[in-house]
């Protein structure tokens, strides 16, 4: 299982917000997609049963998971698997703390990638700390500096 967190500068809603409805804002396409220099942009639909998806210049989607529970501003629950095969799960927490909110994501359920569940989760271990740890909290950052 891999479990990171992170304190970033704005109101559960606002951190919510920026992790799902505004993910397009803030991950890195490049290197971390299906359709790599030719994705445009990701969604995370905001309803149980919605996709998580890119959508390339071309105009061609690619699903990477099904959204589980959509709980604003508390959590988020996501189905994995971009590009097809197993699903393992993205749950990702929004607590409110004195200097803003405690966002708390945690990837599990490598068990269905039988043999290959300690090379799969070692990929992620190396891209989450990036994505989440450094690309998401860079932009709350920015998002306080906006409307400081």
């Amino acid at each position: 299982m891999i479990q990171l967190s992170v304190t970033v500068p704005l109101a559960p809603r606002d951190a919510f917000q920026l992790f799902t409805a505004r993910i397009a804002e803030w991950w890195p396409l490049k290197g971390h997609s299906i359709s790599d220099d030719r994705a445009e942009a990701c969604f995370i639909e905001p309803f149980a049963g919605g996709r998580v998806y890119e959508r390339s210049f071309d105009g061609d989607e690619h699903v990477w998971g099904e959204v589980l529970a959509y709980e604003p501003p508390h959590r988020v629950a996501l189905t994995w698997h971009p590009g097809g095969g197993p699903a393992t799960e993205v749950e990702v927490r929004f607590t409110a703390a004195d200097d803003g909110t405690f966002v708390e994501l945690e990837h599990r359920g490598w068990e269905v990638f039988g043999e290959q569940a300690a090379e799969q989760e070692l990929r992620y271990a190396n891209g989450w700390p990036v994505v989440f740890g450094v690309r998401f909290a860079e932009a709350a950052q920015a998002e306080e500096h906006r409307h400081a």
